[in-house]
């Protein structure tokens, strides 16, 4: 059914300013004033034994059956391997115990009462394709009009964006979704930029967050529909202390065999984890940075970041801001929740090997910066579980590599060693050496099962679910599960190796920077791959060959690591082949629902990017400035007014003013400008109408 709503075009790049105080949280101090905490439900509790107790119980005994395996008097080196190993087989059944605490998810409900709450939906975006952004909302606009929220719902697009060429493309991209939206559509791009995502948000929240109750928090490339977002702010609205719901996103857009395999794990096994923790979490939830919806009064009560002490890597701007901010909310007395039935949601996924590891980058760098935030007064002891969990996502691999290398440095002390049996010289009696490979085995085939079980009842559970039939059958998401898993079984030992170098990175001071996330890959050259990943190949032929030579039964064990180490070039540059994501979808295998029967905003926002004017590359999209009249007078109607500038802008735009003085042409003056200049040029109307009036 289709409604028919009227388009109010702005005439103003930002609606009128409702300024909100925003004060910086002192985490050495307590909340000012904590709101009473509710208590969970009886079903959180046991949720939480599940997960937590099932773990510790699995970690002891992991640790009893290893040290039997030792006998009474282990070595150094055997003890070094317990303690490496319990952390391991721990985190492993983590996941396990996890799942089985989803069986007692909240089942939740949306009210259907009168909702009067003004939402804002907010994209922050850093040197994106603007036509694919703005296709996304354009499209949502749509449906917040299908859902009756265009008298109360407007959309923020909060740019960072520094590259001029980019900026003028936004400016293009908005000024034509502006005419066909039914909803607002607003533009700001900041001068500086401070604090990354969390200061272009905050500098949201400080400026216009007195206009809005709620707000929408997306990524660049991520969207929900406007079902979805009404039935959350529903919720919201009928929960006074309720200050963030997270949704589960589903990863969509896939192409390489790479980004197709993330998007079919997370479709399958997405869903069982999201109800685990939200199981555990109960109103202590986290934050993803993403797709979930959040009281602006309370956000801006809670969640002014300071920035930590010392420099980057560990000081500076709190990089993974998210759990931060959840963390913040909780300790004053807040609800943030996990909303795990919530289906309306999506982003896109990294589409190579490398894209993915340039990501974790700044991921790892700031789960890492948690580790200073252990000792965040008020904060609730669950908000320190997601610290913990979040970190030991990255500190595993170092672990698991640490594991692998002392179990090498064991064997070989054995092969080489010719044991002691009589250490003491009146002794009666040997000491045989002790090592019981039955139990052994069995903590092996342990680990491989909760690994493995999680994966195999998500697969079984979707069977049992229109999941199966939406995906091509029973058969073939079966298939494409083992696929999955073997595929992963390649990938893992690499992600170990490159995780691990990230945190020796970071823990010599290296910060990882600020750069565009990768949106749409292309296949690496044999060059790239080979350059990236050479140390992964020496590092596993080496290893094959001192096992083929000294302790061939240790190949067993270790085949599935070195197979992937050795053929990482191969796996890194082939995964990120659309050509072999094409072939995977033709006999379907890796196909989710969302392929098949594509929801009707993503059909709709295909349709608006095609719609909006294409990107421009560098100096072209400044000239046509120059061109077209109309599209100048859009680009600096949607400019920020000019007050307030750095000193540094300042001077890069007298320098540019002079040089376009000089200049007889409209090309030569953007040959005369630098990056900071023609930044300048862009963003001040009157300097672009003087440019504008020499000749092309």
């Amino acid at each position: 059914m289709s409604i028919s709503v009227a388009i109010t075009r702005p005439s103003a790049a930002t609606p009128p300013e409702s300024p909100v105080e925003m004060p910086v949280q002192d985490f050495g101090a307590p909340h000012p004033a904590p709101r009473t905490r509710q208590r969970e439900d009886w079903r959180v509790w046991l949720a939480r034994l599940i997960a937590f107790g099932g773990t510790a119980a699995l970690a002891v005994i992991g640790f009893s059956q290893m040290l039997q395996t030792f006998g009474d008097k282990p070595t150094p080196m055997q003890w070094a391997l317990l303690v490496l190993f319990v952390p391991t087989f721990a985190w492993v059944g983590f996941s396990f115990c996890g799942l089985i605490a989803g069986l007692l998810a909240p089942r939740l409900r949306t009210p259907e009462e009168p909702n009067t709450a003004r939402v804002a939906v907010i994209m922050p975006i850093y040197h994106e394709d603007a036509a694919k952004s703005i296709g996304l909302l354009t499209a949502l606009a749509d449906e917040l009009a299908q859902e009756g929220m265009a008298e109360r719902a407007e959309i923020f697009v909060l740019s960072d964006s520094r590259d001029p060429s980019v900026a003028v493309n936004e400016t293009l991209a908005i000024d034509a979704a502006r005419s066909v939206s039914p909803v607002p559509i607003w533009y700001r791009r900041r001068q500086t930029n401070e604090d990354r995502k969390s200061g272009n948000v905050a500098e949201f929240v400080r400026r216009w967050g007195g206009r809005y109750d709620q707000m929408v928090v997306l990524d660049a490339d991520s969207v929900m529909t406007g079902n979805t977002i009404r039935q959350m702010s529903a919720r919201m609205n009928a929960d006074p202390d309720l200050a963030l719901i997270q949704t589960m996103p589903v990863l969509i857009g896939g192409e390489t065999i790479f980004a197709r395999l993330t998007q079919f794990a997370g479709r399958v096994y997405g869903p069982m984890i999201a109800r685990g923790v939200a199981a555990w979490s109960g109103n202590t939830g986290n934050y993803w940075g993403h797709n979930a919806m959040i009281r602006v009064g309370a956000f801006a009560e809670c969640c002014g970041l300071p920035r930590l002490p010392g420099s980057p890597p560990f000081g500076g701007t709190i990089l993974s801001h998210d759990f931060v901010e959840a963390a913040a909310l909780c300790r004053a007395g807040w609800k943030v929740r996990l909303d795990h039935d919530l289906r309306g949601s999506f982003e896109g996924c990294p589409p190579t090997l490398l894209d993915m590891a340039a990501r974790e980058r700044r991921w790892a760098q700031g789960n890492l910066q948690h580790s200073r935030l252990f000792g965040m007064k008020g904060a609730r002891a669950i908000s320190r579980v997601h610290f913990a969990v979040g970190i030991m996502g990255f500190l595993m691999s170092p672990i698991w590599l640490a594991l692998i290398l002392v179990g090498l440095v064991l064997s070989a002390t054995v092969l080489l060693s010719t044991p002691e049996y009589f250490p003491n010289a009146y002794q009666l009696f040997p000491e045989w050496p002790v090592f019981d490979a039955r139990r052994m085995l069995w903590l092996f085939i342990g680990a491989m099962a909760l690994l493995l079980l999680p994966k195999l009842i998500a697969t079984f559970r979707a069977w049992m679910r229109p999941l199966a039939r939406a995906s091509g059958g029973p058969v073939r998401i079966f298939a494409s599960s083992l696929f999955e898993i073997l595929l992963s079984a390649l990938i893992a030992p690499v992600q170990m190796l490159i995780q691990t170098r990230q945190i020796f990175e970071i823990l010599r001071g290296r910060d990882s920077g600020w750069n565009a996330q990768t949106r749409a890959g292309s296949m690496p050259g044999w060059g790239v791959v080979i350059a990236r990943h050479w140390v992964h190949v020496l590092l596993g032929l080496g290893t094959l060959i001192v096992l083929a030579q000294f302790s061939p039964p240790q190949l067993i064990w270790l085949s599935p690591i070195l197979a992937g180490l050795i053929l990482s070039p191969f796996t890194s540059r082939f995964s990120a082949s659309p050509v072999f994501g094409r072939w995977a979808r033709m006999r379907g295998l890796l196909v989710t629902p969302e392929e098949r029967s594509v929801p009707p905003l993503l059909s709709e926002a295909s349709s608006a990017t095609r719609a909006l004017p294409r990107p421009l590359p560098e100096d072209s999209a400044i000239l046509h400035l120059g061109d077209d009249p109309a599209a100048l007078a859009s680009h600096c109607a949607l400019l920020e007014p000019d007050t307030d500038l750095p000193q540094s802008r300042r001077l890069d735009l007298i320098t540019a003013e002079a040089k376009i003085d000089h200049a007889t042409t409209r090309t030569e003056a953007l040959s005369f400008l630098n990056r900071a200049e023609t930044e300048a040029l862009v963003s001040d109307a009157a300097l672009l109408q003087r440019w504008s009036r020499l000749p092309a």
